[in-house]
């Protein structure tokens, strides 16, 4: 390994204009309170103060060595495979990369662990030279060169075949629990790794669901990736039943009970992160069908600012999250992406001064400082409980998972009234019919139009793949049915992608938000008051200046960050005619 330089970490991140020294002193301050132990260039990651390339970038200058800003798998000579265990390289985010003379060229996220560097000089039986790259690349390095990739579970399913036919090993053995870490497989039964690598290769894929579906004469493993579902696996339908058990066995639940509906969790140790895992089982004609709801808990919920709001529209949304009370609403159906909107809400304004609980099924994310609390119906903790009992520990500001019944919207507006911002979600269509929603359920309207200061719909299209996408011009008429003109586009054009695969043919990558919001103002006041539907409620609000989820998708799309037809899947049911 290269000496290392005099130069601390923060001198050169502060020559190199990554670091003010205020937030150079404020990092020093925060590691004397946690100890000399914690790396100083890691707080100040923590801290927000500096990106990952400007720390990798650092240490590459103060312990001179190279920094690869890109690490591919086709980097990797395949000769170190058989020698580096993956358990080995996992643990110790390390990757040997090549041979260059007598030397092995090792990539690394932390040169100053130099423990596992001195094990691979005898696991290779050379000396090494270290390289920095980033961790998250190295991971993913690491579970494709060891052949944890597509085509996998595959190939497994074939080898089960094989051996079912042979009458070999026995493949369902359903006695061992749930692996700790998901890609520990190498020893476990054939079911147990076929489960593994399909929740593996979901995850990969960046998928939100994993759907087990039996029919009369096959077995359907599909996934939802980018709210589309994909098909992806077909076990023979023999395995069925063990598959399904393995899953129930994972989440704890009754493996001999197929006759009712049963919920359950797993947790799971990726590589790279922990995922919680949703477990829904319902019985249908052909056995029990299963629906796996993946939860990233390494992964950060987005900021407001990166829901896809325009500029205008996250100013007004801005100032209404810094209210001192009244009710705001989020309205859209299930995988719209209301609980990420109020995650971001809530995330903007906890402050130290505020006092944030919130009551949801489940608690998908966990934000520092904020008191959340889990319903339990089983022991009657239910929306509408848990809210009178928050009302008890002084909240300036609530989040209510949903409102689902009359007595959970009567606190909830009683909340609002005496002082308290409250945030939940409803399921409706559109922004106006939430307050139809709320008079439904028997609420009366001059409760409804003075604690309701705002309700916004919401739905999540899919982004144009950045690596295919491409300029096309489109019919008029498509452009005519969204609500725009080629005058209104850039050069005319419009963008798709072509699919490649980077989005698996889809020609999409991620997703993002479309937005109506409905501000409850005097006009609109008087007509909830009034009783008047939600049609009238709609066009005064469109006549006021609100732009519906159909003519903000058609903004996106002539800003080029979705196409026509997605617009027009999401939002078909929902034209509105003045």
């Amino acid at each position: 390994m290269a000496s290392v330089s005099k130069k601390l970490l923060g001198q050169i991140l502060l020559k190199n204009g990554a670091l003010t020294p205020d937030q150079l002193d404020q990092g020093l301050a925060r590691q004397e309170e946690q100890g000399s132990d914690r790396r100083i260039g890691q707080i100040l990651l923590d801290l927000g103060f500096i990106k990952e390339d400007d720390l990798l970038g650092a240490l590459s200058e103060q312990f001179g060595l190279p920094y690869l800003k890109s690490l591919t798998p086709e980097m990797v000579d395949r000769e170190f495979i058989a020698k580096v265990p993956r358990n080995f390289a996992q643990a110790n985010c390390v990757i040997p990369l090549k041979r260059e003379g007598d030397a092995a060229i090792v990539a690394t996220a932390d040169p100053l662990n130099t423990q596992p560097l001195d094990d691979l000089t005898l696991l290779l039986e050379c000396e090494t030279r270290t390289v920095i790259a980033r961790e998250a690349e190295i991971i993913n390095v690491i579970n494709i060169v060891y052949e944890h990739a597509e085509g996998a579970a595959e190939e497994l399913i074939e080898d089960m075949d094989a051996q079912k036919e042979s009458g070999g090993e026995k493949v369902f053995d359903l006695s061992e629990q749930a692996a700790e870490d998901l890609m520990d497989i190498d020893d476990k039964a054939p079911v147990i790794k076929l489960v593994n690598l399909m929740i593996f290769q979901a995850a990969k894929s960046r998928a939100s669901d994993i759907h087990i579906e039996p029919y009369e004469k096959e077995l359907k493993i599909r996934f939802r990736i980018d709210g589309v579902l994909h098909n992806t696996l077909s076990p023979p339908k023999r395995f069925q039943s063990a598959i399904i058990s393995r899953v129930k066995i994972m989440s704890n639940m009754n493996i001999a009970e197929k006759r009712l509906p049963q919920d359950g969790r797993i947790k799971i140790k990726m590589p790279d992160r922990e995922i919680d895992l949703r477990i829904s089982t319902i019985p249908i004609v052909h056995g029990e069908r299963i629906v796996m709801r993946l939860l990233d808990r390494g992964s950060m919920f987005y900021g407001l600012e990166e829901l896809g709001f325009s500029h205008d529209k996250f100013e007004r949304f801005n100032k209404l999250i810094e209210m001192p009370y009244g009710i705001i609403l989020v309205t859209g159906p299930t995988g719209s992406g209301k609980s990420t909107t109020l995650y971001g809400a809530l995330s903007r304004i906890n402050t130290e001064d505020k006092n944030i609980l919130t009551i949801e099924d489940p608690v998908e994310y966990q934000i520092p400082g904020i008191g959340q609390i889990h319903v339990k119906p089983k022991i009657n903790l239910t929306f509408a409980s848990g809210l009178r009992h928050i009302l008890r520990q002084d909240p300036d500001v609530i989040m209510v998972g949903e409102i689902r019944d009359l007595e959970t919207a009567e606190i909830a507006i009683q909340a609002s009234l005496t002082g308290h911002l409250v945030f939940s979600t409803l399921h409706t269509n559109d922004a106006a019919g939430a307050v139809t929603r709320l008079i439904d359920m028997g609420v009366e309207p001059f409760l409804v139009s003075s604690s309701v200061i705002a309700i916004m719909a919401q739905r999540l299209v899919r982004v144009i793949c950045p690596q295919c996408k491409e300029a096309y011009t489109p019919p008029a008429e498509s452009l005519r049915e969204i609500g725009l003109t080629p005058k209104m586009l850039k050069d005319g054009a419009v963008y798709r992608g072509k699919g490649c695969d980077h989005c698996m043919g889809t020609g999409y990558w991620g997703r993002s938000g479309i937005f109506e919001l409905l501000i409850i103002d005097d006009d609109i006041r008087q007509l909830v008051l009034d009783r008047i539907t939600s049609n009238v409620i709609k066009k005064k609000a469109i006549e006021k200046g609100m732009l519906t989820l159909r003519t903000d998708g058609a903004i996106k799309v002539a800003a080029g960050v979705t196409t026509i037809e997605e617009v027009l899947r999401i939002t078909q049911e929902e034209v509105f005619e003045i």
